[in-house]
């Protein structure tokens, strides 16, 4: 069996291929790519990002962050902005398309998720929760790249 390491290694790999929403159900309800979806995420909790900053928050090259980010300029979920703090580099924000596209999105995340749950007591989801929030504050923490929580 090893060390309970092990166990959390392999929960972790199978969590990480599990989607409850196809590819082709995205595609035909106009779901948000999983990308935009955690990038749209995180300028909501953060507020405007260059894309410095979103290379830096994802740890992706430049060049892939600029793609994505025309991607989501092209189907109306991100706008440029002047920094609003004054700085030279122009930041994104979301439109009003993209605040509602994540709305949605996550509107059927958490159903999916009550689905799953349904015959979990509220207690185990709200302890499942915290195990996971301390599991991602502890990456965070080794990584140096937090995740904003409200």
């Amino acid at each position: 069996m090893g060390k309970p390491s092990h166990l959390v290694e392999f929960e972790h790999m199978v969590l990480g291929r599990h989607q409850l929403s196809s590819t082709t159900r995205r595609h035909q309800e106009g779901r948000l790519e999983r990308s935009a979806y955690i990038m749209l995420s995180r300028i909501e909790m953060q507020g405007p990002m260059s894309i410095g900053q979103l290379s830096d928050a994802f740890q992706l090259d430049v060049s892939t962050v600029n793609r994505q980010t025309a991607h989501a300029m092209r189907a109306g979920l991100l706008e440029r902005i002047p920094d609003p703090e004054g700085g030279m580099a122009r930041k994104f924000r979301l439109t009003e398309e993209g605040e509602r596209r994540l709305r949605e999105e996550r509107d059927t995340h958490v159903k999916d998720l009550d689905r799953v749950f349904e015959d979990w007591s509220a207690e185990d989801v709200e302890t499942f929760a915290r195990y996971l929030q301390r599991f991602n504050t502890s990456v965070e923490r080794i990584t140096g790249r937090p995740w904003p929580r409200s």
